[in-house]
């Protein structure tokens, strides 16, 4: 009621004077920037504006620390690609099919495990030995996050697009898409080791444990079945508002 009173005064005073409405027009120009209803007030629109700018600076700080002095150069353009492929669709798809906050979110905190393991390399990421398991597991984190992250955007675009019906469909295919997801990122460290040799080894980050492969898609696949379990709650409110 407060903001309402003020903008009516403001604008009461505009017309009087003959004064261009600045504010109505920041007002609708961020909220265009920002694909939201038109019924959105300043304050909202203010606070929508700092978190995306918050986001972003979040972002780009890590990227900037991750690409100085990283172990590898190669193995830091490998694994911090995917993070800047992301950014672009999203830079992209902003406005056409904005995400859910709790999306954005966990986008970003995938993107910083993957600027941090690019920066060290998995097998030396200096956190990564605290399972005491005699190996650096960083690598196996980036993998669940792998399931548990790619689930809650699948979900969306999912149930969003009306692609299913089914809740019982719709998480199978959401785990089965991470599980895919997963498959093909095997295959990727596999070209990369047949087309670079001994430099891929970082990349690949084995630690010379043969079922790194098998144990990699097996944790994206908890990530994925976890993520469901505990966010979909979560995820359905906030889906409400922007559908």
């Amino acid at each position: 009621m407060t903001g309402s009173f003020a903008i009516h005064s403001s604008r009461q005073f505009q017309q009087k004077n003959n004064l261009p409405n600045h504010a109505e027009n920041l007002c609708g120009l961020t909220e265009n920037f920002l694909g939201g209803a038109n019924e959105l007030d300043c304050s909202v629109t203010a606070k929508k504006i700092m978190k995306k700018t918050a986001w972003i600076v979040i972002f780009i700080l890590i990227f900037v620390w991750s690409a100085i002095g990283p172990k590898s150069y190669f193995t830091w353009f490998l694994e911090v690609l995917p993070a800047v492929v992301v950014i672009f669709i999203l830079a992209c798809t902003q406005k056409t099919f904005p995400l859910t906050p709790l999306a954005y979110v966990l986008i970003l905190v995938h993107a910083i495990i993957l600027m941090v393991g690019g920066h060290y390399t998995y097998a030396e990421v200096p956190f990564g030995e605290l399972l005491g398991t005699g190996r650096n597991n960083y690598d196996k984190i980036g993998h669940i996050a792998q399931g548990f992250i790619p689930a809650l955007i699948a979900r969306e675009i999912l149930i969003r697009k009306s692609v299913l019906q089914s809740k019982k469909w719709l998480n199978f295919f959401v785990v089965s898409t991470c599980l895919a997801i997963s498959a093909f990122y095997e295959l990727i460290e596999w070209w990369v080791a047949v087309l670079t040799g001994d430099s891929a080894v970082a990349f690949l980050g084995t630690q010379g444990y043969m079922w790194d492969t098998q144990s990699d898609m097996a944790l994206a696949l908890l990530g994925a079945i976890l993520s469901l379990v505990f966010l979909s709650k979560i995820h359905d409110r906030q889906l409400k508002k922007i559908t």
